[in-house]
C-alpha cells in the first residue's frame, strides 16, 4: 500500500512543461530602477519549482545582505517563488541571487538586479556564493553511478536467472546480493545528501534534521523513499525465490510476474524523479525512460552474469543458455534503440544541438560508446554460435573376441556392432575428454573467448553507465533553447541602455554631465523609457526639464515625443509607440536653468 501511493504521487505530480526550469521573468525588471520599493521579489519560472530555505538572498548597496522573508509560491502558482522585502529600503541597487529545485528534481540557480530611487555609483560585483559545493556535487554524482551499476547488475542478474534458466544459479547469488546491499546503501546515502546537494552547501548539512524533512516531502525525496520500498520488496522476493520448494516448472509463471513488477517498479523510481517527469509527452517519457531503463538492465546486468556463469556452468549446459542470452540481448538492444532515438528527439530539440550543446556533445559520445558495445555484442554472438555447435559423434571401432584353441594363430580382427555384449572400447588417448558444444575437443577455447569477449563488453558497459549519469545531470538541449529564448525580464539589448553625454557651456556641477535612457524592451509597439542624469561629479542631479524624441529618418516616421514625466529623481514613460524596426535616432534635450539647455542625438536599434 505504502509503495503504491508514493508511486502515484509520483507519477501524477509530474508538471507538463520543460526539464529544467528556465526563468520566464522577475518583478521587478532586471535591471529597472523603480521609484517606491517594492514589497516584495517574485519569479515566474517555464515549469513548476520546489523551494528551499535559502531559495533568496538580497544583497542592498551597501553589500551586505537584506532581511527577507520565508520564501512562499506567490498566489499559490506552483510555478512561481516569491519573497517579502522590509518595508523600507535605502536607494540604491539591490542584488538578488535565487535557487530553486525544477520538477525534474535538479537545482537551477541565477541571479539579478533592480534600483530602487536611483542606481548605485559603484559598480562591485556582490559574491552571491557558489552555486554548488563541489564535494557535495562530486559525492552526489558518484552514488548516483553507483545506483545505475547496482541496479542493471539487479535486474539484469535475475532476469538472466529467470528468462535463461541455467541448471546452477550459485554464481548468481554473489553479485544479486551485492547488487542489492549496493544499491540500498547508495539510495540512502542520495536521500541524505538530497538537501546540501539541493542547497548548494557541504555535507555537513546532511545532518540537520529539517532540511532531511524537506526532503521526503519532495518529488525527489518521495522517489527515493518509493526505490527503498522496491528494494526491501525485492529481499522478499529474491528469499523466496532461493528457498521455494516448489519445482522450477511450477513456479516459474510466478516468478517472471513478480520479479517483473519489482523491475517496473524500481525503473519508476527514476523516471518519475528525472527529465521523463517534465517537458514534452510526459506519459509517453515515462514509458519510454522505463523501457530503456530495463533493457539496459536486461542486457548489461546480464552481462555480468553471463560472464559468471562461463566460469562456473558445464559445457552441456551452456549450449542452452548461452543461445537464449544471445536472442534476449538482441530483443534488449531492438528496445534500447527504438527508445534511445526517441529520447534524444525530446532532449534534443533539433540537430544543431548535437554539436552546439553539452548535452548534445555527451550523446555523441554515448552513440560512439554503445556503437562500439554492439560490435563487441556481435564479436560474443560469433563466439556463442561456435559453443552452441550441436556435437558431432564419431563411430568407434571395436573387436570381438572368438574363442580359439591353444596355440591357434590370432583370428583377423572383425568388428563387432556397438552394443554387442563382448564389444570392447578401444584405446583413447589420455588427457580430458571433449566437451559438449565442441565436439572436435575445442570446447575449454571457444569457452575462454566467449568470456573474453563479454569482459570487453562489461567494460564498455560500465563507461556507457558512466555518460549516462552525466546525460542525467546536464541540461537537455531542448530546454537550453527555450532558455535562450526566454531572456529574463528586464535583460534589455546592448542598445537599450544608452549613456547621454551633455554639456551647456556652463561651468557647473550641472552644467555638464550624463544622461542613462534605457528603452525597453527596444522592440517594435509599446516601449518603457526611464532617464536619469548624472553631474559632472557623477552624482545624481535634478534638471527643470528633459526631453527625448525619436525619428525613424530612413521612413521619414517622427519625431516622437516621449513625454517624460518626473517620477521624483528620475524621469519616466511607459507608453512611447514606436511601430517601426530600424536604426531610430533619439534626440536627448536637457534643460538645466532657463536659459542654459543643449541637445544631443544617439541612436539607437529597434528590432521586430
Amino acid at each position: 500500500m505504502l509503495l503504491g501511493t508514493v508511486l502515484v504521487l509520483l507519477l501524477f505530480s509530474a508538471a507538463p512543461a520543460s526539464a529544467h526550469a528556465a526563468l520566464r521573468s522577475t518583478d521587478p525588471d532586471d535591471g529597472s530602477v523603480v521609484r517606491q520599493a517594492p514589497r516584495g521579489v517574485t519569479l515566474t519560472f517555464t515549469e513548476s519549482v520546489g523551494l528551499l530555505d535559502d531559495s533568496f538572498r538580497v544583497f542592498g548597496p551597501d553589500q551586505r545582505r537584506v532581511r527577507t522573508g520565508e520564501a512562499t509560491h506567490a498566489d499559490g502558482r506552483s510555478d512561481t517563488a516569491r519573497v517579502g522585502l522590509p518595508g523600507k529600503l535605502a536607494q540604491g541597487t539591490y542584488t538578488v541571487a535565487w535557487r530553486v529545485v525544477s520538477a525534474d528534481s535538479h537545482p537551477v540557480s541565477g541571479a539579478f538586479s533592480f534600483s530602487v530611487g536611483k542606481r548605485s555609483a559603484t559598480t562591485t560585483q556582490i559574491d552571491t556564493g557558489p552555486d554548488e559545493d563541489p564535494l557535495t556535487g562530486g559525492l552526489y554524482d558518484a552514488a548516483r553511478y553507483l545506483a545505475y551499476l547496482a541496479a542493471a547488475l539487479l535486474v539484469g542478474a535475475a532476469a538472466f536467472a529467470l528468462l535463461c534458466r541455467p541448471a546452477d544459479r550459485s554464481p548468481l547469488r554473489r553479485p544479486l546480493v551485492t547488487a542489492w546491499w549496493t544499491l540500498l546503501g547508495s539510495t540512502v546515502f542520495l536521500l541524505l545528501l538530497r538537501a546540501p546537494y539541493e542547497a548548494g552547501a557541504g555535507p555537513a548539512a546532511a545532518f540537520d534534521a529539517s532540511a532531511l524533512g524537506r526532503t521526503l516531502a519532495g518529488r525527489p525525496g518521495l522517489a527515493l523513499l518509493a526505490r527503498l520500498a522496491v528494494l526491501l520488496l525485492t529481499a522478499v522476493f529474491l528469499v523466496w525465490l532461493s528457498r521455494s520448494r516448489e519445482s522450477r516448472d511450477r513456479r516459474e509463471p510466478v516468478a517472471l510476474a513478480a520479479g517483473t513488477a519489482l523491475a517496473v517498479g524500481l525503473a519508476l523510481t527514476w523516471a518519475a524523479a528525472e527529465h521523463a517527469s517534465a517537458g514534452i509527452q510526459v506519459p509517453l517519457a515515462m514509458t519510454s525512460s522505463v523501457l530503456h531503463l530495463l533493457a539496459t538492465g536486461v542486457w548489461l546486468g546480464g552481462l555480468v552474469a553471463l560472464l559468471l556463469t562461463l566460469r562456473r556452468s558445464s559445457g552441456e549446459d551452456l549450449t542452452e543458455v548461452v543461445p537464449r542470452f544471445s536472442r534476449i540481448a538482441f530483443a534488449s538492444v531492438t528496445v534500447l534503440v527504438v527508445t534511445g532515438v526517441y529520447q534524444s528527439w525530446r532532449g534534443l530539440g533539433s540537430v544543431s544541438a548535437l554539436s552546439g550543446t553539452s548535452y548534445g556533445r555527451l550523446l555523441l559520445a554515448k552513440l560512439v560508446a554503445v556503437t562500439a558495445l554492439v560490435l563487441a555484442a556481435g564479436y560474443s554472438r560469433r563466439w556463442t554460435a561456435r559453443l552452441a555447435a550441436p556435437v558431432t559423434a564419431r563411430p568407434v571401432a571395436v573387436r570381438e573376441r572368438v574363442a580359439q584353441p591353444v596355440g591357434a594363430p590370432p583370428p583377423p580382427e572383425a568388428t563387432a556392432e556397438p552394443g554387442t555384449p563382448d564389444a570392447e572400447e578401444p584405446e583413447q588417448p589420455e588427457g580430458p575428454a571433449p566437451e559438449s558444444g565442441g565436439g572436435d575437443g575445442h570446447g575449454d577455447v571457444r569457452r575462454r573467448g566467449l568470456r573474453r569477449s563479454v569482459l570487453v563488453e562489461v567494460a564498455v558497459a560500465a563507461v556507457v553507465l558512466l555518460i549516462t549519469t552525466l546525460l542525467t545531470t546536464t541540461l537537455p538541449g531542448r530546454a537550453q533553447a527555450e532558455a535562450a529564448q526566454q531572456a529574463p525580464v528586464g535583460a534589455l539589448p546592448p542598445t537599450t541602455l544608452v549613456t547621454v553625454p551633455f554639456d551647456t557651456g556652463t561651468d557647473t556641477v550641472t552644467g555638464r554631465g550624463t544622461v542613462q535612457v534605457t528603452v525597453d524592451p527596444a522592440r517594435v509597439g509599446e516601449n518603457g523609457v526611464q532617464a536619469v542624469v548624472y553631474g559632472s561629479d557623477k552624482g545624481l542631479i535634478v534638471v527643470p526639464e528633459l526631453r527625448v524624441t525619436f525619428t525613424l529618418p530612413a521612413r521619414k516616421v517622427g519625431p516622437i515625443d516621449a513625454e517624460l514625466t518626473d517620477a521624483g529623481g528620475y524621469w519616466s514613460t511607459n507608453s512611447v509607440n514606436l511601430p517601426l524596426p530600424g536604426t531610430w535616432t533619439m534626440k536627448t534635450t536637457v534643460r538645466v536653468s532657463d536659459v542654459d539647455q543643449v541637445t544631443v542625438s544617439k541612436q539607437v536599434r529597434i528590432v521586430s
